[in-house]
């Protein structure tokens, strides 16, 4: 008779999750993902349930420091069979470019390693490790958006989704800036552990729950404000304070501008990189999300018109151009169900 080991179900085993240390390593892309599967063993734990292993190597181990200056213990990956990897994590850095060139010997060991562990995940600008390492060719990715033209320069083959909080591919998942990595954390626990759990860990970082995949990195607002000049920040302020008009036409716009309909309408084309008709439609958007992901607000017809749609089925176009998903169903994904208060709620830029 022979012995075989036992094959435990998943919720009774422990699931190995690996950080990846390197020196200039961004300490928050690191850590917040790291808390996040800290609670959730909590969470695991006291449901009688196995929950992480949560291990960080280097190269040659050992502290390694972070960009920030803080040193980080580390064991070496040499000791560690990614075999027996669920979840690979790699952070990013404010210096990618630098650490990029520096990296061969751990690019070359993420290459071997990403196809025998479960998952491999990215945080922030560690993106570029993944493209270095073949692991994004031809693959949807994201990474932090002030860095969607260097990754796009240094790896033409991958196709970058500029709007994504975090992106998954098959087994590859890459997420957005910094705080990213935390709402990609939960999604992975949700996605092991279950939405309770992944709630229970939500609560205690006081985090939302989901801040979905496909929610933009940063607002219409704030991309106008990069882009444009201050009379236009002015005027773009003034346009998401009065989104319920129905009269917000180059002519009216024009007129608070100051110009004619016909320069205004090239000038803001020219700033801001949108035709004044579209982006009123994309604050209209934006405005209307904010709203159906909060829960108390019941009646839909009521969103459109506060956003100036006039009525659900304009605004359900909207959403299917943009979005491809009709509002009732964008709300019965992403609505807040009481998980934290007002002052509870984190805001959705990072």
């Amino acid at each position: 008779m022979t012995n075989t080991p036992e094959i435990l179900p998943k919720r009774l085993r422990v699931r190995r999750v690996l950080f990846i240390g390197f020196p200039g390593m961004g300490l928050l892309d690191l850590a917040g993902a790291q808390t996040v599967f800290w609670a959730a063993t909590k969470a695991m734990q006291a449901r009688g349930l196995a929950g992480y292993e949560r291990l960080t190597a280097s190269l040659a181990g050992g502290l390694v420091r972070s960009a920030e200056g803080l040193e980080v213990q580390t064991t070496r990956l040499a000791d560690i069979r990614p075999a027996s990897v669920d979840t690979l994590v790699v952070p990013g850095s404010p210096h990618m470019a630098s650490v990029l060139d520096s990296s061969g010997p751990l690019v070359q060991w993420l290459r071997r390693a990403a196809g025998r562990s479960s998952r491999t995940v990215s945080v922030c600008s560690g993106a570029f490790l993944l493209a270095a390492a073949g692991l994004l060719d031809n693959k949807r990715a994201t990474t932090h958006w002030m860095m969607f033209d260097m990754l796009s320069q240094r790896f033409p083959s991958v196709q970058i989704d500029r709007d994504a909080i975090f992106v998954q591919q098959g087994s590859v998942w890459t997420s957005a800036g910094v705080t990213a990595g935390i709402d990609l954390a939960l999604a992975l626990v949700e996605a092991d552990c279950g939405h309770d759990v992944a709630m229970e860990v939500a609560r205690e970082l006081v985090v939302y729950l989901k801040r979905p995949g496909g929610q933009s990195q940063f607002s219409a607002l704030l991309h106008a404000q990069t882009d444009a000049t201050a009379a236009f920040d002015e005027l773009n302020l003034w346009i998401t304070a009065h989104l319920h008009r129905s009269d917000l036409t180059v002519e009216c716009l024009a007129e608070r501008a100051h110009m004619s309909p016909r320069n205004f309408a090239r000038q803001y084309k020219q700033k801001t990189g949108r035709t004044p008709a579209k982006a009123v439609e994309v604050f209209r958007l934006e405005a209307a999300r904010r709203l159906l992901e909060d829960a108390s607000i019941r009646n839909v017809d009521q969103i459109a018109a506060q956003c100036g749609f006039g009525d659900e089925e304009r605004m359900r176009v909207t959403f299917q151009r943009h979005l491809g998903i009709a509002p009732r169903d964008y709300r019965k994904r992403f609505a807040s169900r009481g998980l934290a208060g007002p002052s509870d709620r984190r805001a959705a830029v990072p």
